[in-house]
């Protein structure tokens, strides 16, 4: 591959990579929002399972936001100083998101820790502490999420057009996490549900091989924990 190729490969990649990880976290915060509300409305959730999905949705989100601000940030702002203000107002929305995630992360905890015998007493203290702090926790995670990546893309796609050659690999390496290390059925199965995101064959090359190899025994554990999360479809703009 030639120098102008390749360079031409990281300029496309820039403008898939975004959308990828702010669609994986848009439709994750989705399903944990939608699988609360069904375990608040009785239906059966598997507990364990919207606990660790909901572990791995606060995860990979605080993963994402360290990235940026390490990384992406501070190289956007070297590169384009009048953007400063707006970067700025990014991270008080981080906090304001990261604030949410602290009080999903207690409403997780507080599940987890009740001991589910499947004797109706427990079964309704989970209903009840999913009803009252984890159902509006995981809702307003979404909302803020949703939000904050609508009103930061047209930004970051916009600055990545004039970002130099020379710094491209820079950018990128602020901006794809796309961690397959960790849950890596939710990574792709998101990917894919309810259709494939944009420049999906070029965010899927970025994976481990061993995650591609493993791609249709992946898919079909996502489609089971989403079975377990009592989540038949997704309604909304994911």
């Amino acid at each position: 591959m030639t120098v102008s190729s390749t360079l031409r490969s990281e300029r496309s990649r820039i403008y898939d990579e975004l959308p990828a990880e702010h669609t994986i976290m848009r439709r994750g915060a989705a399903l944990v929002a939608v699988s609360f509300a069904n375990l608040a409305d009785g239906q059966p959730v598997d507990v364990g399972t919207l606990v660790s999905t909901s572990r791995w949705l606060i995860e990979y989100v605080r993963s994402h936001h360290g990235s940026e601000e390490e990384q992406l940030w501070p190289a956007l702002s070297e590169l384009f100083p009048a953007a400063v203000a707006e970067l700025d107002r990014m991270v008080i929305e981080h906090q304001a998101l990261d604030a949410e995630l602290h009080t999903l992360t207690r409403a997780v905890d507080a599940i987890d820790a009740r001991e589910i015998t499947g004797g109706p007493a427990e079964v309704l203290v989970v209903v009840s502490e999913a009803a009252m702090t984890g159902l509006p926790s995981a809702q307003r995670v979404r909302e803020i999420l949703t939000r904050h990546f609508d009103e930061e893309e047209p930004v970051l796609l916009e600055l990545f057009t004039q970002v130099p050659d020379g710094d491209l690999a820079r950018v990128r390496n602020g901006i794809f996490r796309g961690d397959s290390r960790v849950s890596p059925h939710l990574v792709l199965g998101l990917m894919e549900d309810p259709h494939r995101i944009p420049g999906y064959a070029a965010v899927l090359s970025a994976f481990p091989a061993s995650v591609r190899w493993l791609r249709p025994v992946l898919l079909a554990r996502y489609r089971s924990t989403k079975k377990a999360l009592a989540v038949t479809t997704f309604l909304d703009r994911v």
